[in-house]
């Protein structure tokens, strides 16, 4: 990846560049990586990242017909210097908060496009002052056009950082035609410059949990960037120093491996969370809600308090699966897991622990009916019926609490007592629901 000063004044008329084609097979092949890794978990983001490289093996087999002449060459040129660009706008895209807000989508299109006509001008032989002026007032103010057009909403700061990148390019690109004498090669080094720098500010902001893959992926950023300095500068005053080209491509390379490194490290991360919480809820699993128990059984222990177990059982459970389908029940238990979490404390932990099973951990509770008093009041939450895609779903809970040290010494008996005690509440509920029944028809109770 020369400078843009080496690759514009290159002398167009020796024919396709057939060394570009290992590069393009690599980056094609990690493409390639980055789609089947992301194939079963692609978010907003890590699609861009994929649209990026792609850009990238684009940007490579366009530069293979640099060197030909006419308008096949300057449409070459055109083709590899936009798609550059355009991965790099990819690359910050994807850090973005929101990137799929419309906000997001117009201020990247906007930077992207006034950059793109910047880069595309200074691909075609004699384009007058004016028009390269233009794309630069175009690049220093439409961003800012942008920003202050959706003003009246929650601005990220990364969103700012490309206002004020754009505004001090545009400014540069004034100033550096003037002092080139009218050369626009160092504007495109400018423009590129800026962009993968910005790229590794973006990371450097929104990966800053200090990992291999983002340190990897930030450090070949700033390498990439400072290739458009380097480079150029090297050919100025040191012409004859002996650099091979493929050097200034190994900065890709780099963010590339740290790329790939970052989605590893979150498909690790995310797999470990997997291990200890439940997928549809988010709440606590079974291994995790013993682990839990046993540390605040322990810590009771030694504290000298107590702890209370609560387990829930949802009552009507399978007649709403039967009923409404599966995709109904799993939204069921999603809104009693979210509403359990929001009655219970921080220093709580709410589990699901069985199919319609929640089982929730009260750690030092003053007194008994402390916990008898939440599960009262979690059976009238329960009890009332609640709109699930349309549908009104009425199902209630019976609840069981049993507290350490006076129930029992130990987890697995806490369990078997809290258990025994939920089944009991709802054998009463059951029995309590038939006298109700046999009293509105007393025959159907004779004739059994």
């Amino acid at each position: 990846m020369l400078g843009a000063t080496q690759l514009v004044s290159r002398v167009r008329g020796a024919g396709m560049d057939w060394s570009k084609i290992p590069d393009i097979l690599a980056i094609a092949s990690l493409a390639c990586a980055f789609a089947s890794i992301l194939r079963h978990n692609r978010t907003a983001a890590h699609r861009l990242w994929l649209v990026g490289w792609t850009a990238i093996v684009i940007h490579f087999i366009a530069f293979m017909f640099l060197n030909l002449p006419g308008i096949a060459g300057v449409l070459a040129t055109i083709v590899g210097l936009v798609t550059l660009a355009g991965a790099g706008f990819c690359f910050m895209w994807a850090t973005v908060p929101s990137e799929t807000h419309v906000r997001s989508r117009r201020l990247a299109a906007v930077a992207f496009l006034t950059c793109s006509l910047y880069l595309t001008l200074a691909s075609i032989s004699q384009v007058p002052g004016w028009a390269y002026d233009a794309a630069a007032v175009l690049i220093a103010l439409a961003p800012l056009y942008i920003a202050l057009s959706y003003r009246r909403y929650g601005q990220h700061a990364l969103r700012w950082l490309t206002v004020a990148l754009h505004f001090a390019l545009g400014a540069e690109l004034m100033v550096l035609r003037r002092q080139a004498g009218g050369d626009p090669s160092f504007g495109i080094d400018a423009i590129l410059f800026v962009v993968y720098i910005g790229c590794c500010i973006y990371f450097w902001y929104s990966h800053q949990e200090g990992t291999t893959g983002s340190i990897i992926t930030i450090g070949g950023f700033m390498a990439w960037a400072l290739v458009f300095v380097v480079a150029p500068t090297l050919s100025h005053f040191a012409p004859n120093f002996p650099i091979e080209g493929e050097v200034w491509n190994l900065p890709k390379y780099v963010v590339s491996v740290g790329m790939l490194l970052l989605l590893l490290e979150k498909q690790i991360e995310r797999s470990r969370y997997l291990a200890l919480h439940d997928d549809l809820t988010a709440l606590a699993n079974r291994r995790l809600f013993q682990d839990r128990l046993n540390t605040a059984m322990e810590r009771a222990r030694r504290t000298g308090t107590s702890v209370a177990l609560m387990q829930i059982d949802l009552d009507h459970f399978k007649e709403v699966n039967d009923t409404y389908g599966h995709h109904i029940g799993d939204l069921l238990l999603q809104h009693v897991g979210s509403m359990l979490m929001r009655r219970a404390r921080r220093s709580d932990t709410v589990a699901r622990t069985g199919g319609d099973e929640f089982s929730l951990i009260l750690e030092d509770p003053s007194r008994r009916a402390d916990a008898e008093q939440l599960a009262q009041s979690l059976l009238q939450l329960l009890s009332q019926p609640v709109i699930l895609a349309g549908f009104q779903i009425d199902v209630g809970a019976s609840i069981g609490i049993a507290v350490f040290p006076d129930d029992a010494q130990d987890a697995h008996t806490l369990c078997i007592e809290a258990d025994m005690r939920m089944y009991a509440a709802k054998q009463d509920r059951r029995d309590v629901r038939g006298s109700h029944e046999r009293k509105l028809h007393p025959q159907t109770s004779l004739a059994g």
